[in-house]
């Protein structure tokens, strides 16, 4: 019934239109406000044709994207009537905390239970964040920011919000998608402002995944009527509006120490003579599964380089996160003998003098130097990020070096906030301890040698 309604309000002129409403049947009246196939906007609120997995809605602030997806997950649970049973009975509901998922995931003026009509609407079960619907399809909510609450569930559907702004973003979708193993065929919704988030740009790039993007203004009659007139007379056109109103992904954070261009032009594809290498690590306070990754980079002099600039190649990230100080101070000893290092350099501002005698206690031959930090990151980042831009530090192109995540923080690292998918742009201080203590601390240079 909703598509020839639909198809009937589009033919007619507005003028025309509330006749027409008036001549429906009175039920069909109470039910249109729930008809979403007569309100939605095909093209980006309404779920794509095909095979997929995934299907990313992004857009900007006030696009629609909540109800969106609420609606889909309504088009999944439901059947004919209230009690048949719909195509989906298991779902997750994800967004990046708690509360967020019941504000606005169930509770929000787009959410579940205010798109829902009253005969279906589920039970919300708040102490058990739980919802279950009259036919018995059932859905409970989780935080990204505890990934581990997602291991041992498994469901047939899901819908993550706002997942570019999850700080925990690897670990928690990882963990959903191992528990999508229910029925033929699981599938997931993703709604989210773009942010340069790597798991989100992950997503993207697979191949069972469908993105449809939507502006803001495609959302004017839902919004306040001077809203949009401000924002975009504020923002449109920069950075920010492009990200926040227009839905675009934008690779780097806004006004980021290192872009994308940058690194890419920074490759370098084999291993040269180098006069010097140096581990160089950034300890976690703790070692629980939640912290900060203990941030470890292996970087060198390339010997060739001019002796007024020298040069310097990143060649591997070694950082390991959920680790004892033990065992990260073991890898970082193992990268130390793997590249012949003549230095390992820590930062102890929170470990003091237990860093290096943890350190020690693993292999107390190695050479040692502490740093301590007397600035803020950004300030310690900066001259790094004026070396990249001279051209005078690559990074080595080999599958080995494994560094797209370190790159991946790099892009995300401003000079006002780090907007990665972890809390600390953990591999980044370790980088920048390798360059400082090669390119920008004094001292005579070993002679040279290889790998």
């Amino acid at each position: 019934m909703s598509d020839p309604i639909r198809a009937a309000l589009h033919r007619l002129p507005a003028e025309e239109r509330p006749a027409f409403l008036a001549s429906l049947p009175p039920k069909t009246l109470l039910a249109l406000p729930y008809l979403w196939s007569v309100w939605a906007r095909p093209l980006t609120q309404l779920p794509p044709k095909g095979d997929w997995h995934t299907w990313l809605v992004m857009g900007g602030r006030g696009s629609g994207k909540t109800r969106a997806g609420a609606e889909w997950v309504r088009a999944q649970v439901e059947g004919a009537t209230p009690l048949s049973p719909g195509s989906r009975r298991r779902l997750a509901l994800v967004a990046e905390t708690a509360d967020q998922a019941r504000d606005v995931m169930v509770l929000g003026e787009s959410g579940l239970l205010a798109c829902t009509p009253r005969d279906r609407r589920p039970m919300f079960h708040v102490s058990r964040r739980h919802l279950e619907w009259p036919n018995g399809a059932q859905a409970w909510l989780y935080s990204a920011a505890d990934p581990e609450s997602l291991r041992g569930p498994q469901f047939d559907g899901a819908w993550c919000d706002e997942l570019a702004k999850w700080r925990r973003a690897a670990p928690a979708w990882d963990m959903l998608q191992f528990g999508l193993r229910l029925g033929d065929d699981p599938r997931q919704i993703v709604t989210t402002t773009p942010r340069a988030n790597p798991v989100l740009i992950r997503i993207m790039e697979d191949a069972t995944t469908v993105t449809t993007r939507s502006p803001t203004r495609d959302n004017a009659a839902n919004l306040a009527p001077n809203f949009l007139a401000q924002v975009e007379a504020r923002y449109a056109g920069k950075l920010l509006g492009r990200q926040e109103l227009d839905g675009e992904l934008l690779l780097e954070t806004p006004g980021s120490l290192w872009t994308r261009p940058m690194l890419e032009s920074a490759r370098f594809d084999h291993v040269p003579p180098l006069s010097r290498v140096i581990v160089a690590v950034d300890p976690p306070v703790t070692s629980r599964a939640s912290s900060d990754a203990c941030g470890i980079v292996v970087a060198a002099l390339i010997a060739d380089s001019d002796a007024e600039t020298p040069r310097a190649i990143v060649l591997a990230d070694w950082s390991v996160q959920g680790r004892s100080p033990r065992a990260w101070a073991t890898r970082a000893v193992a990268a130390y003998h793997e590249y012949k290092a003549d230095r390992l350099v820590a930062e102890v501002n929170q470990g003091g003098d237990m860093v290096e005698q943890i350190v020690r206690e693993v292999d107390d031959t190695i050479a040692f130097r502490a740093v301590r930090a007397t600035r803020g990151k950004a300030l310690r980042a900066e001259p790094v990020a004026a070396l990249y831009e001279q051209g005078r530090v690559v990074h080595l192109s080999e599958k080995a070096a494994l560094l797209s995540t370190l790159e991946d923080q790099m892009c995300a690292f401003g000079p006002h906030a780090f907007t990665g998918d972890t809390r600390s742009p953990d591999r980044v201080d370790a980088l920048v301890w390798a360059i400082t203590d090669l390119l920008l601390t004094r001292r005579s240079e070993p002679k040279v040698r290889s790998l």
